[in-house]
């Protein structure tokens, strides 16, 4: 996430992700296992599996690999034991990273996750040793070019909705909510026809660290490149301000 330019690296993530779409499906089958076995198979009565389903659509899975995938768990869910788990560090400069995993081997994601942190040069901390550097928020992310509303119109519709706050970048518009309030702004800009590039209840730091080191550069890269190839992690969040790379 930069602190410049959130929108490029956004898309930027994006076409990452759209050359592993493997790696997409095993995160969204992960969860929606997790969510099937919660709540059952029915999203009408299952919110929880409703969200996943809209995080699924919102990453172009295709709606039959969505569909399998929810019977898949419904036959399984004796058998599903998937567990969450965060784990926090640091990386050189005392950049701060949180890792979100999914996963059936605690064992093997926790080596995997130090052995990522080692080989950049980091290292695994306690819980909440960089968590409070980081604010849980809704973030919304429009591009700038797609958005047929007035800056003052956007303004006004996502505040009356909730929001917290909207700012104006070179090429698009953030629009920032409480995780309460995330999901009726989404809806209301969704009612008003406005497309999203990214929409998500997300860690975003309270403030960036900048890197001039290259060497430093390489090890940061390092770590979140290993971390994001890793399909027992779900996300992961940073503090370095990858607008200055």
């Amino acid at each position: 996430m930069s602190g410049h330019s959130k929108f490029a690296n956004i898309k930027h993530k994006k076409e990452k992700n759209d050359a592993a779409k493997g790696k997409i499906f095993t995160i969204i089958g992960r969860e929606i296992a997790v969510a099937v076995k919660e709540g059952g198979p029915d999203p009408s009565n299952n919110y929880k599996l409703a969200k996943v389903i809209e995080k699924a659509k919102s990453n172009n899975v295709p709606n039959d690999t969505i569909e399998r995938g929810i019977k898949k768990a419904a036959g399984d869910v004796g058998n599903v034991n998937y567990q969450y788990n965060t784990y926090e560090g640091y990386g050189p400069n005392g950049i701060a990273v949180i890792v979100d995993t999914l996963t059936d081997n605690q064992n093997r994601t926790a080596a995997n996750v130090r052995a990522a942190f080692s080989k950049g040069a980091g290292n695994i901390g306690t819980p909440g040793c960089v968590s409070f550097m980081f604010d849980k928020r809704g973030q919304i992310i429009i591009d700038r070019e797609e958005c047929d509303m007035s800056a003052d119109d956007l303004m006004m519709l996502a505040l009356d909705a909730g929001a917290e706050d909207v700012r104006e970048e070179e090429d698009s518009f953030e629009v920032l909510t409480s995780e309460e309030d995330f999901d009726a702004v989404k809806a209301a800009l969704t009612d008003a026809g406005i497309e999203t590039v990214s929409a998500e209840v997300t860690m975003i730091p309270q403030n960036y660290v900048t890197l001039t080191d290259e060497n430093a550069i390489k090890q940061i890269r390092r770590i979140l490149d290993i971390l994001e190839d890793d399909d027992d992690v779900q996300a992961v969040y940073h503090n370095w301000d990858e607008g200055d790379e």
